[in-house]
């Protein structure tokens, strides 16, 4: 696979190729984007051309340098290896000492969130200072071929003490090598670490590009396929991985947690939803806090009147008009800074549920708080 099959965002692939054609290849990258939207997938595809045996901008996916990179395009079968290979029941000692580090070809390394273990891996995985040590000491080793890359995929897990260690790195960086950050967002990250990295942002790919794609790669019903684009909100990767009757049920109910809010009526089922929603470990709080993003963001556009709104969650269309009738922007602005809080207290360990408890209550109208309070 080649630039030329990677589909969307076709300025940033420009720019990359012209890099590596000029021989001007920056130090550092920040890809920033949403999840599935191709971030770790063009990183793969630049330490791929960079190193190409044929080609000077481009992968030609046949000589053997390409091939061996082209094996972290399936990365979870490399961390479960290596997961196994440092054991299950390694300590906290043995996490730093022996990082987790996926590398297919010596000039290129990918390091993602470590979840610790296979069987039962923790809630939040992040990037950790022993696999960030590794980086920084095999950083300015000369590379075998024409450049090493490494690829820091799910860079806004790094504790900012952590990141710190990573900062070193870019104060005084390697001439051989370019490292590529992976990121929602650029303030998710340390700003001394951001105005080190040319940015390149992924926009989201047409609802159109997204259907594309699942036909072709997947064996959905065309019907299943709409709806998984839709949902997806512009991430083929995403769309791809999607368990479309689990999303479009998550949607539901965090849409009916804001209309129970707003409504500020049946605070005990309210709080037994919000309840249900802390519990569930299989969806991570911050991806929780995005759908929440996602209905909200709807909302404003509908209660600020926009002619067209191009709604996130088309097929809630009705319901987010209705909620949108009883609500106002000052209503939505107030629960988004909400949200900012609640994504701000989970990377310090808020319980899940208090905040979400403490956040609703506060969206409800001021006299069913009182009545709340004294049932």
């Amino acid at each position: 696979m080649g630039f030329a099959e990677f589909l969307g965002n076709e300025r940033l692939v420009g720019a990359l190729r012209g890099a590596l054609r000029t021989n001007r290849v920056p130090h550092a990258l920040l890809f920033t984007g949403a999840r599935g939207v191709g971030k770790f997938t063009l990183a793969r595809l630049f330490a791929q051309a960079a190193n190409c045996e044929r080609l000077l901008d481009d992968s030609c996916g046949e000589c053997a340098t390409c091939q061996r990179i082209a094996l972290l395009a399936h990365p979870e079968e490399l961390i479960a290896q290596g997961l196994v290979e440092r054991g299950e029941s390694a300590d906290a000692a043995t996490v730093e000492r022996v990082p987790l580090i996926l590398q297919s070809h010596p000039d290129v390394w990918a390091l993602v969130p470590d979840p610790v273990r296979l069987k039962s891996p923790v809630a939040r995985p992040m990037l950790r200072v022993g696999q960030l040590r590794a980086v920084q000491r095999a950083a300015y080793f000369q590379p075998m071929g024409r450049r090493r890359v490494f690829i820091l995929d799910g860079a806004e897990t790094m504790r900012w003490d952590v990141a710190n260690v990573f900062l070193k790195i870019l104060e005084e960086p390697p001439g051989s090598a370019t490292l590529i950050l992976t990121a929602p967002s650029p303030y998710a990250l340390l700003p001394t670490i951001v105005s080190r990295c040319m940015q390149f942002h992924f926009a989201p790919l047409p609802q159109a590009a997204v259907e594309k794609i699942l036909k072709e790669k997947t064996n959905r019903k065309p019907a299943e396929i709409k709806l998984a684009a839709q949902l997806a909100e512009g991430s083929p990767g995403l769309a791809m991985e999607m368990d479309v009757e689990k999303t479009a049920q998550a949607r539901k109910n965090a849409l009916r947690i804001l209309e129970r809010a707003a409504r500020g009526q049946g605070f005990a089922q309210l709080f037994a939803d919000t309840s249900a929603l802390a519990k569930d470990r299989d969806t991570s709080f911050e991806e929780q806090i995005s759908v929440f993003y996602g209905l909200l963001t709807d909302l404003l556009e509908l209660t600020s009147k926009v002619k067209e709104p191009a709604l996130r969650n088309a097929p809630l269309a009705k319901e987010l008009e209705s909620l949108a009738n009883s609500v106002d922007s000052v209503w939505v602005l107030r629960a988004i800074a909400g949200f900012d809080e609640l994504y701000a207290g989970a990377r310090r360990n808020l319980n899940r549920q208090l905040g979400l408890d403490s956040l609703t209550a506060s969206l409800a109208p001021k006299d069913s708080r009182a009545s709340s309070i004294v049932l």
